[in-house]
């Protein structure tokens, strides 16, 4: 019987998935999703960037790619706990049998 080897812990998913965009979604081996937020996020941001005035705030100048951001880390969150527990799951099963 070969050991499965534990995917990353969804934490760590997590922690990354805040750092950059996109990066949360590369560690749990989706890249291609991961650079569409990446690449998504960059552009809303600067759309909304150039459809603003100076006087707003950075946030509010990007505001729309922050937020795609936002929308990336539970995603990638959530990717990474469901395979965990799954994994997880498994390996009780193996141990129990």
């Amino acid at each position: 019987m070969t050991a499965e080897r534990a995917p990353i812990h969804p934490y760590t998913v997590l922690a990354l998935a805040i750092l950059l965009p996109g990066v949360g979604h590369v560690a749990v081996g989706q890249p291609q999703r991961g650079f569409g937020f990446a690449f998504f996020a960059l552009l809303l941001a600067l759309v909304s960037w150039h459809t603003t005035t100076p006087e707003h705030s950075f946030v509010g100048r990007s505001a729309m790619g922050l937020f795609v951001w936002a929308l990336s880390i539970p995603d990638a969150y959530r990717i990474a706990r469901l395979r965990y527990e799954t994994w997880r799951q498994r390996r009780q099963e193996r141990v129990s049998s």
